[in-house]
C-alpha cells in the first residue's frame, strides 16, 4: 500500500484515525483538522472513506486498512506521531468478536511500536469498575462484566501493556444523533407507550454527549498529563435507563411512558426485544443488552481529574437529547447526516459475482439479468434510481419487500428498518434497507450487497448505458451464490417472484410511463 509522501512538507503533526468510518471516528476526523492536525483516515473500505463529506478537506489522507493484516496496519501508521484506535469487531460475520478484537489489539501494539508512534488514544467502555481493585478486594468481588464490556476492558489493557503510551477514555452511553444508544432509545420510546422491561431499566448510568466525547478525545493530544493514563468520562447526570426514557419522551413531545420492570427479562430476551422494536440487528443488540446490567458510572476521582485537565461545558442528558433531535431533523432535511451507527457495517468483497467468471467458478451460481430501454437520459433514470429504498421504497411490490423485511427481522436479520442515511444521494458503504451499497458510479453503475439473512450470498446491480438520442438502456443483474441444499431451495422458491418484482421495479425506474419504454423489460442474453 502506498502512503502519500507529498505532504511531508506540511509541518502539522500527523494523526492516524483507525476506524474513521465508524460513528465516533467519522465525527473526529474533521474536528482534528480544525484543531490543527493532519489526519490519515483509515477504514476497511476506501470507497466508504471517499463518501465522507470531509474526504477532500485539506490535510486529510484516505487509506484502506485491515487491522488483521500487519503490513497494511504498519503502512498506515508510518510517519505518524499519534494514533486513535476506534475499532471493534461486532458485526454479522464475526463469530467471536472478543477474539477478533484481541488479535487486532495485539497487531496494533506491535505495529505502533515498530513505527515509533508516540502515543495511542483508545475509546473504551465504562465498566463501573476501577482499573485495579480497591484495597482488600479481589477482581472476583467485582460484578461480572458482559462479554462486550469485558472485551473493551481487555483491549484497553493490551494497548496499555505495550511500549507505546496509551491513553484510555472509558465512556458509557453516548448521546448524539445517529449513535447506537440514541437510536435504541429513540425507537423504544417512540414506538412503545407501554413497556414491559428488564430489570436493567433501573441500573444507574452516566451518559455523555458526543460533543463532549470529541472534546476529550482531541484534548488528549494537547494535554501532556493524559499520556499513558486512563480516565472515565461522563456527563453531569447519573440516572436510570427508565429516567432517560422519560426524558426522551418529554423532549420528543410524547406522552409519559408506562414502564413495567419484570425480573424474567434475560439479556437474550432483551436483545430480541431491542432487535424487533428498533432497527439495531441482533448481533449488536445482544452484546449491548448484556452490558446494560452493569452499572456504568464514572469513578469520581478519575472523572474530576479529566474535567480539571480539559474544562468544557458538559451537556445534561436533556440538553444532549434535545440537540440530537434538532440536529437529526436539520441534517435529514439538508441531507447532511455526518455519521450513523449503520456506517460501521462491513463491505464484503463481491468478486464471486463477477460476470466475467465462468458459470462453474465458485460452485453453484445463479444470475437473473434483465434490461429495459427507455426514452430518457441517463441523468433522468439515475435521479429515480438514487431514490431507491427508505421512504421511496422499491417502485413495485413494496408490500413484498416489507414482508421480506419483516421475515428477516423475525429471524434476527436487519430488516428494512435501517432505511438510508441520505434521502437524496447514495454513497458507497451506506446501509440501504437490508442492503449495503458496494459501489456508486453516477449515471453508470450501482451495486448492492444483501445483508438480510440468506442461505447464501446475493448482490443486486443496476447499469446504465447511454444509447444516444435521449435513450438509455437500464440493466438489472441479480446474482446469488447458494449455500448448501437450503440455499438451492431458497433460490428456486423465490425465482417465480422475480418476473413480478424485478420487471415491475424496472418499469418503476422508468417513471412508470409506458410511453417512455421503448423495449422491455426482458431477459438479456449477455452482460
Amino acid at each position: 500500500m502506498q502512503i502519500d509522501d507529498s505532504r511531508q512538507a506540511d509541518q502539522r503533526e500527523l494523526v492516524v484515525v483507525i476506524g474513521a468510518t465508524g460513528y465516533v471516528g467519522a465525527r473526529l476526523v474533521p474536528r482534528l483538522i480544525e484543531a490543527g492536525f493532519r489526519v490519515r483516515a483509515c477504514g476497511r473500505s476506501l470507497a466508504k472513506l471517499e463518501s465522507r463529506t470531509w474526504s477532500k478537506m485539506d490535510g486529510v489522507e484516505l487509506v484502506s486498512v485491515d487491522v488483521f493484516d500487519k503490513d497494511s496496519l504498519s503502512a498506515a501508521l508510518h510517519g505518524a506521531q499519534h494514533a486513535y484506535y476506534l475499532v471493534h469487531s461486532m458485526n454479522s460475520t464475526s463469530k467471536d468478536f472478543a477474539d477478533s478484537d484481541r488479535k487486532a489489539a495485539h497487531n496494533m501494539v506491535q505495529c505502533a511500536s515498530e513505527q515509533r508512534i508516540e502515543r495511542i488514544v483508545f475509546l473504551g467502555g465504562l465498566t463501573g469498575q476501577p482499573l485495579e481493585p480497591a484495597s482488600g478486594k479481589s477482581k472476583q468481588d467485582a460484578p461480572k462484566l458482559s462479554k462486550h464490556l469485558e472485551s473493551r476492558d481487555e483491549v484497553a489493557k493490551i494497548l496499555q501493556a505495550g511500549p507505546v503510551p496509551t491513553t484510555v477514555l472509558r465512556a458509557g452511553i453516548i448521546l448524539g444523533s445517529g449513535s447506537t444508544s440514541f437510536e435504541i432509545l429513540r425507537y423504544l420510546v417512540s414506538r412503545l407507550p407501554i413497556m414491559i422491561t428488564p430489570k436493567w431499566v433501573s441500573t444507574p448510568t452516566q451518559p455523555i454527549a458526543i460533543r463532549n466525547v470529541l472534546h476529550y478525545l482531541i484534548g488528549c493530544l494537547k494535554v501532556p498529563e493524559t499520556v499513558g493514563r486512563q480516565f472515565d468520562i461522563g456527563g453531569p447526570d447519573i440516572l436510570s435507563y427508565g429516567e432517560l426514557m422519560q426524558i426522551y419522551a418529554e423532549e420528543a413531545g410524547l406522552g409519559r411512558r408506562i414502564i413495567i420492570p419484570v425480573p424474567v427479562f434475560t439479556p437474550t430476551l432483551s436483545s430480541h426485544w431491542i432487535h424487533l422494536v428498533t432497527p439495531v440487528p441482533g448481533y449488536i443488540a445482544r452484546p449491548l443488552a448484556e452490558g446494560l446490567r452493569n452499572k456504568s458510572v464514572c469513578e469520581p476521582d478519575s472523572e474530576a481529574e479529566i474535567r480539571a485537565l480539559m474544562p468544557q461545558d458538559l451537556f445534561t442528558c436533556r440538553m444532549a437529547i434535545r440537540l440530537a433531535l434538532e440536529i437529526m431533523q436539520h441534517r435529514i432535511k439538508d441531507r447532511k447526516v455526518e455519521s450513523h451507527w449503520t456506517d460501521a457495517g462491513i463491505m464484503p468483497p463481491v468478486e464471486w459475482a463477477n460476470p466475467g467468471d465462468p458459470n462453474w467458478a465458485g460452485g453453484d451460481f445463479y444470475r437473473d439479468f434483465r434490461e429495459i430501454v427507455v426514452e430518457q437520459s441517463p441523468a433522468e433514470v439515475w435521479s429515480r434510481l438514487e431514490l431507491l429504498g427508505g421512504g421511496t421504497g422499491w417502485y413495485y411490490g413494496n408490500w413484498l419487500w416489507r414482508l421480506r423485511g419483516w421475515m428477516d427481522r423475525v429471524i434476527g436479520g436487519v430488516g428494512l428498518t435501517r432505511g438510508r442515511r441520505d434521502n437524496q444521494r447514495l454513497y458507497a458503504g451506506d446501509a440501504l434497507d437490508f442492503w449495503r451499497i458496494m459501489e456508486v458510479k453516477d449515471e453508470k453503475r450501482l451495486v448492492l450487497s444483501a445483508e438480510m439473512i440468506l442461505p447464501g450470498r446475493a448482490t443486486l446491480e443496476f447499469r446504465l448505458k447511454d444509447l444516444g438520442q435521449g435513450r438509455t438502456r437500464v440493466q438489472q443483474i441479480a446474482c446469488y451464490q447458494p449455500q448448501g441444499l437450503l440455499g438451492l431451495l431458497y433460490w428456486w422458491s423465490v425465482k417465480p417472484l422475480h418476473a413480478f418484482v424485478f420487471n415491475g421495479m424496472l418499469r418503476g425506474i422508468a417513471a412508470g410511463d409506458d410511453k417512455k419504454i421503448i423495449s422491455g423489460p426482458s431477459f438479456a442474453q449477455s452482460i
